[in-house]
């Protein structure tokens, strides 16, 4: 089975990345070799991937976001939860991680997966079922950055248990007035934050599993974030705090 991965950050970042398979690279006949796409064609060269010349129509049938390029690659490489854990310990940090509970919008997931990426989580576990996965679109949202990410898939219960004996505290985030605000909580050691679905949120099991419940104070009219702004925030804090650390 193959994917198509679409837009030019994407590709870009599939095969600098080097995670999938790369299988052929379909270009638009008139696209000149600048910018990204120079070095697309580089390293399609050197990876020796097949790079054919097609029609734009051929494209937009493949989808129409494609920017001039699309890419024929293998599925995303799911890892395991030890994974995630090996790579926070490799680089000598306190572990950080995110826990999406149910997400469904590919869109939203892809804004997460991009701040997570800037600011150095070490992976992002999902639901075993009933939630999205790393599709092109995904791929195409985070522009590139889900294929330089850890990302496992696994029962978040069981997760949450793991995450804690491998030293992380577990924030949910949620807008009940009961919930800490980020100046009363420390965020700067082992952490693993739990954003919850778009529109009902983290589920019971899971919140019961949470160390604390974290809220964003909001001052304006608006009654609340969507969840990929209050994800990044609160992933930005707390890269913040770890900085200072």
């Amino acid at each position: 089975m193959k994917e198509i991965i679409y837009s030019r950050n994407a590709v870009y970042e599939t095969l600098r990345a080097r995670r999938r398979q790369p299988i052929r690279l379909l270009v638009a006949e008139k696209i000149q070799e600048k910018g990204h796409m120079a070095a697309i064609f580089e390293m399609a060269k050197e990876y020796k991937v097949p790079v054919e010349r097609v029609q734009k129509q051929r494209l937009d049938s493949l989808t129409p976001q494609h920017q001039g390029v699309v890419l024929e690659a293998g599925h995303y490489p799911y890892m395991d939860i030890p994974d995630i854990i090996i790579n926070a310990q490799e680089k000598n940090e306190p572990l950080f991680v995110l826990l999406l509970d149910s997400m469904q919008d590919p869109q939203n997931f892809g804004t997460l997966l991009r701040t997570a990426e800037a600011v150095g989580v070490h992976g992002i576990i999902l639901p075993l079922a009933h939630t999205v996965e790393v599709t092109p679109a995904v791929v195409n949202a985070s522009s590139g950055a889900s294929e330089h990410l850890l990302i496992a898939q696994a029962n978040l219960v069981q997760a949450i248990e793991v995450l804690k004996q491998a030293g992380a505290w577990v924030v949910g985030l949620d807008e009940d007035a009961h919930s800490q605000t980020p100046d009363k909580v420390r965020l700067d050691g082992g952490l693993a934050v739990v954003v919850g679905s778009e529109g009902t949120g983290i589920r019971q099991l899971v919140r019961q599993k949470c160390d604390f419940m974290l809220r964003l104070p909001m001052r304006g009219k608006v009654e609340s974030l969507n969840a990929s702004v209050a994800g990044s925030i609160v992933l930005y804090l707390a890269s913040q705090a770890r900085n200072k650390a």
